[in-house]
C-alpha cells in the first residue's frame, strides 16, 4: 500500500490524499452511494494524520463528490462521472487564488441573501430581537438565519459548504463589541429598506474580519 509523504507541503499532502482516495475507490470497486471509510481509516490506510484527511474530504464534498450524512458515514456521490479530482487538485488545493476565490463565493451569496431581504421586504424584527440578546455567538450564526430567511435551500446548502471551509482555514468569527454594531447596523437598515447603507455596514464587517 502506498503512503503519502507528510514532510510535503500541506497543500501536495491534500493533492496526494485525493489521488489516493481516488485509486482506493477504484480498486475498492466503489459505486455511487456506496459508504467510504471512515476518517480514522483513511488516516490509517493513507498513513497521514485525520485533520489532512479531514481536510480532503471536506474540499471533495465542496466540489459535491461525496456527501456527509450525520450519524451514518459519508458516502459517494457519482464520483467516477466527474473530472474533478484534477479541478480539485488544481484549483481548490494549489492555486493560492482559490481560497479567496471560495471568500468571495460565500460574500456573492450573503448579499445576494441581503437583496432579497431588501426586494421581497422579508420580515427580519426575530434576528433584530435575537441579535440584541446577544444569543447569536458567531457572524455566521446571524447570516445563516438571513439566507434561511430567503427560502432557497439549495443556496443555502452551498452557503454552508462554503462557511465549514472558510472556518477550517481562517477560523470562525465571533460576534464581538467591535463588530456588533455593524451586524446591528445591517438588520436595522433592512428593517428601514436602506439598502445602500446595508451595503456599507456590510463592507465594513467584512473588513474587521480580514
Amino acid at each position: 500500500m502506498s503512503e503519502v509523504n507528510s514532510s510535503k507541503p500541506a497543500s501536495k499532502v491534500y493533492v496526494a490524499i485525493v489521488h489516493r482516495i481516488r485509486e482506493m475507490i477504484s480498486n475498492d470497486g466503489l459505486q455511487s452511494g456506496d459508504k467510504i471509510p471512515s476518517e480514522r481509516e483513511l488516516s490509517e490506510r493513507l498513513n497521514v494524520g485525520r485533520s489532512s484527511v479531514r481536510e480532503a474530504l471536506r474540499a471533495l464534498e465542496l466540489l459535491g463528490l461525496i456527501e456527509t450524512r450525520r450519524g451514518e458515514g459519508t458516502f459517494l456521490r457519482d464520483f467516477r462521472e466527474h473530472h474533478l479530482v484534477e479541478l480539485l487538485g488544481a484549483f481548490i488545493l494549489e492555486d493560492k487564488q482559490a481560497k479567496q476565490d471560495v471568500l468571495l463565493t460565500k460574500d456573492w451569496i450573503e448579499k445576494d441573501s441581503l437583496r432579497c431581504i431588501l426586494n421581497k421586504k422579508i420580515s427580519v424584527h426575530g434576528l433584530l430581537s435575537k441579535l440584541n440578546q446577544h444569543k447569536y455567538n458567531r457572524v455566521d450564526d446571524l447570516f445563516q438565519q438571513i439566507i434561511l430567511k430567503c427560502n432557497n435551500h439549495l443556496t443555502y446548502k452551498i452557503w454552508v459548504i462554503l462557511k465549514d471551509y472558510v472556518a477550517m482555514v481562517k477560523g470562525e468569527v465571533l460576534i464581538t463589541e467591535r463588530n456588533h454594531p455593524l451586524c446591528l447596523g445591517i438588520i436595522e437598515n433592512l428593517l428601514k429598506q436602506n439598502e445602500d447603507q446595508v451595503f456599507q455596514y456590510y463592507q465594513q464587517l467584512k473588513n474587521v474580519e480580514k
